[in-house]
């Protein structure tokens, strides 16, 4: 059997999606599995050896010319791939940054509607790519691509399956019609997609409310992380009690509602500190000089610091200098790749009681959930910790063995694998 996994970059940041797709088909590229992993827009980043293909579709520079006019819709093809060279589609996402939904929504509506769209030569180019190597499995990387799916079945006659990623987030904030639109097309084109892959529970029930997907299709396969190279569990840091934060910096994922539960419990008189690491978009840069300013005014700023991104091993690093990690997201994560690496490192977490975060503490039993519609529950929570050192050592203790019997990427990757071959063997 043949795999093909398609991985939507981000624009040369760290990003969960590409994270976990890198590591899915590095593990099954070990266990001697015939995968490709293909990246769309953007080259994927990845904090360990990137395994994707170095040719990249549906490139960023050609799909937003292609939406602007028709004139680009007939560039020669030594044109188009010019233009999708890995290095100028980095230099040009750097250059653009953020990209909003606000602003994207014609051509969200257009990539959806697959072969109908103003972007069809980029279908037609991946189609005849994909023909050379036959895949009996095209993974899409999100419901926004649904519209490749009958055009990859009929003319690969290969099985589609869709990952469910969280793009709930993104297209809810597309403005109408677009959004209305782009949600018509994903219960129409959905019908064409063999089937859906979430990573938890809590996501698989909500796109298939959400999107009005058929539930008999939508599958789960649980989030896996690297456990080979955890080493040893952290040892307690020495010194100030020390929250860690690993996420984009951005007021989604909840930076400053965390400094705010750090100036809580440093007037409480307690000893702490905050430390962050994370992709910084140039567009957030004055939310965390808002954040710095906030911590600094309340006489507390050298309680904060943020070491920028880190690469494996100084991810590693990070974790290993934490009592805690807390990314308190204000939206609903489907995902939350961070607290599985944190709880492998033998760090416990401090999560909102929503999203996909009750069903991974409760399920490892790696560390506590709180009340987000409390104001003081994220640093009563924190607090707990501090002050009961054998139930901190616990939670460690069992998230770490959680994760190494659970959550690991090869146990992801073989579940994978087998959906494929049920999804290969249904008529």
């Amino acid at each position: 059997m043949k795999v093909v996994f398609l991985a939507a970059g981000a624009g040369g940041m760290y990003c969960g999606s590409c994270l976990r797709d890198n590591r899915v088909a590095a593990t099954l590229l070990e266990q001697g599995r015939d995968v490709r992993l293909i990246p769309l827009y953007t080259p994927i980043r990845t904090d360990e050896v990137d395994v994707s293909q170095r040719r990249v579709f549906y490139g960023g520079i050609n799909v937003y010319l292609e939406q602007k006019s028709a004139l680009f819709r007939r560039l020669p093809r030594w044109a188009v791939r010019w233009l999708d060279a890995p290095g100028l589609l980095r230099r040009a996402m750097r250059l653009a940054g953020n990209t909003s939904p606000e602003g994207l929504g014609a051509l969200t509506v257009s990539v959806l509607r697959g072969e109908d769209g103003a972007q069809r030569k980029e279908l037609d180019q991946l189609i005849d790519a994909l023909g050379d190597y036959n895949p009996d499995v095209v993974i899409l990387p999100n419901l926004m691509f649904a519209g490749m799916a009958r055009r990859l079945k009929s003319q690969l006659s290969a099985k589609v399956l869709c990952t469910l990623s969280g793009e709930d987030i993104f297209l809810d904030r597309l403005p109408n019609p677009f959004r209305e639109g782009a949600m018509e097309l994903i219960r129409a084109y959905g019908q064409d997609v063999d089937g859906f892959v979430a990573v938890t529970d809590y996501f698989a029930q909500h796109a298939t409310n959400h999107f009005g997907l058929p539930s008999d299709r939508v599958h789960v396969v649980p989030m896996g992380v690297r456990v080979d190279d955890a080493g040893e569990p952290a040892m307690l840091p020495i010194g100030s009690f020390t929250i860690g934060y690993l996420a984009r910096v951005c007021e989604e994922k909840g930076l400053d509602r965390l400094c705010d539960a750090l100036i809580a419990l440093r007037r409480a008189g307690r000893d702490c500190r905050v430390r962050a690491a994370g992709y910084l978009a140039p567009a957030d840069r004055s939310y965390l000089d808002r954040i710095r300013t906030k911590v600094e005014l309340a006489g507390i700023g050298d309680a904060f610091e943020y070491v920028g991104e880190v690469d494996r091993p100084g991810k590693s690093a990070f974790l290993r200098s934490l009592h805690v990690l807390s990314v308190p997201t204000v939206y609903h994560e489907a995902k939350g790749l961070y607290v599985l690496e944190a709880m492998a490192c033998g760090v416990p977490v401090v999560q909102p009681d929503h999203g996909s975060f009750p069903e991974i503490v409760r399920a490892t039993g790696g560390g506590l959930l709180y009340d987000p519609s409390q104001p003081d529950a994220l640093a009563e929570g924190i607090a707990q910790l501090m002050d009961d050192e054998d139930r901190r050592t616990r939670l460690a203790r069992d998230g770490r063995v959680a994760v190494s019997a659970s959550f690991t990427d090869s146990i992801m990757a073989e579940k994978t694998w087998e959906l494929c071959c049920r999804v290969c063997a249904s008529q």
